[in-house]
């Protein structure tokens, strides 16, 4: 039986490798608009991929210390949430590598209330 969180890691998978356009709602610096804690880094979506939650598929850009408002770059692994259908595409830029206990630690500040893995 195909749950909707094997559905977000399907589409999730489909970037894995590819260069995208990543637009910002939630820039670095910025406040969740319901619970308040501040975005350590750049955090936003694929316009017009749609994820199992309606949403476009949320994405992190990591490898920047600057706020930014759209960029391009490769989705280098994913936030694959255990307990709810809402993966995250992890984006970098071409020449930036992370470990995923670096990635892990870049997206603590959100993902610390998930039961997560980093997936490649």
């Amino acid at each position: 039986m195909e749950t909707n969180n094997s559905k977000s890691l399907e589409i999730a998978k489909q970037f894995l490798g590819k260069e995208v356009e990543v637009v910002f709602d939630r820039p670095l610096g910025s406040k969740h608009p319901k619970h308040g804690f501040t975005y350590e880094v750049n955090y936003g979506y694929l316009e017009g991929v749609k994820a199992p939650d309606g949403e476009d598929l949320d994405a992190y850009y990591l490898g920047t210390d600057q706020s930014l408002q759209k960029v391009t770059g490769i989705v280098k692994a994913i936030v694959h949430r255990l307990d709810n259908d809402d993966d995250k595409l992890v984006i970098m830029p071409k020449d930036v590598s992370m470990t995923d206990d670096e990635i892990d630690q870049a997206v603590h500040f959100q993902e610390q209330w998930f039961k997560h893995q980093i997936l490649r």
